[in-house]
């Protein structure tokens, strides 16, 4: 008896000792979360433009890193069709991004979300391989001349999609005034036959890889994510630049409207992407640090890194619509 009165205590001491060993301090329990940031989980369903597949990924991953416990469904289409997605079909999205954020304005607000922040800008290019046709010789001047030789294929996305689509279209339109061309527009609306269409223009890269198309008009950003080769279009027509804002809007391009069955009128203006949490939101709370991690530093820089220039700072028409939480960094 004697022997294990003794025994037991020291028993007890050695087992509360490997408890303590084993059980994790606090700055191990959580060591992607910085000291005082809330843990969060749960899934984050986003509809996003097809440009910007490439830069979601990099955005999630990077979300992941400080928030393991959160995953993405994730959903690339042009802008517009993302759009109707929640308007005409009824679909759940936590976040919706759009290439052109007159999207959002035009068939979301105030129905379907209640705030627009402008976050990225753009710019248009044509993209070609080394396999496409006349590849040593086109430029910046003749680019027009080389699309329209016999046999040249090039191609854009649907206009009633994509934002890509319609403002190629403009591109055409602004060139032609640009470089004196009368009829230019017209010529290359009539070279790209409605087989050279798809309904994003990032569905055009495996067209460009495999040889079946010399040439698409696609953003700078999706070039560069993808190693394409590209002409850099002049300032005055590639729609990037706030002092040809004027000029670009001399271009106008009829597109299906709100509702089906009806047109609205889209003029040029700079390339700039928007960004909303639309009201059917199944996560909210989660969707909201999302675009607050999206207009910080760390996601700017990746937005930068992915050859899309961020807004800084974002920029909201109506800052007080926006969530408390995203008012410091917008303008």
């Amino acid at each position: 008896m004697k022997r294990r009165t003794l025994w037991t205590p020291i028993a007890l001491m050695i087992a509360l000792a490997v408890v303590v060993g084993c059980s994790p301090t606090p700055q191990s329990a959580s060591p992607t979360v910085a000291p005082g940031q809330p843990s969060l989980e749960g899934k984050l369903i986003i509809f996003h433009a097809g440009s910007l597949s490439v830069p979601i990924k990099a955005l999630a991953e990077a979300f992941q890193a400080r928030y393991p416990d959160v995953t993405f469904e994730t959903e690339a289409s042009g802008s517009r069709e993302a759009a109707r997605k929640i308007s005409e079909l009824g679909r759940e999205a936590d976040i919706m991004m759009s290439a052109d954020y007159t999207v959002i304005d035009e068939l979301l607000i105030p129905d379907f979300a209640e705030w627009n922040i402008r976050f990225a800008r753009n710019r248009l290019v044509i993209a070609y391989t080394d396999k496409s046709k006349y590849a040593d010789e086109i430029n910046a001047d003749n680019w027009y001349e080389i699309l329209l030789r016999e046999g040249v294929v090039y191609g854009h996305s649907d206009p009633d999609a994509d934002p890509c689509g319609y403002r190629t279209l403009m591109v055409w339109q602004l060139a032609e005034k640009h470089y004196g061309v009368p009829g230019l527009n017209a010529r290359l609306e009539e070279h790209c036959p409605p087989e050279n269409v798809r309904p994003k223009s990032v569905e055009l890269i495996a067209l460009l890889q495999s040889g079946d198309m010399d040439y698409a008009f696609e953003y700078r950003s999706v070039a560069v994510q993808h190693d394409l080769k590209f002409i850099e279009l002049p300032d005055e027509i590639n729609l990037s630049q706030v002092e040809y804002a004027d000029f670009y809007k001399q271009a106008q391009v009829e597109v299906s409207g709100k509702e089906p069955g009806t047109t609205i009128t889209k003029s040029g203006k700079p390339i700039v992407y928007g960004v909303t949490i639309p009201k059917n939101a199944p996560s909210p709370d989660l969707a909201l640090e999302f675009v607050k991690f999206l207009l910080g530093p760390e996601g700017q820089a990746i937005m930068e890194q992915m050859g899309q220039p961020p807004i800084v700072p974002p920029v909201a028409d109506d800052r007080d619509a926006l969530p408390p939480a995203l008012r410091p960094p917008v303008k």
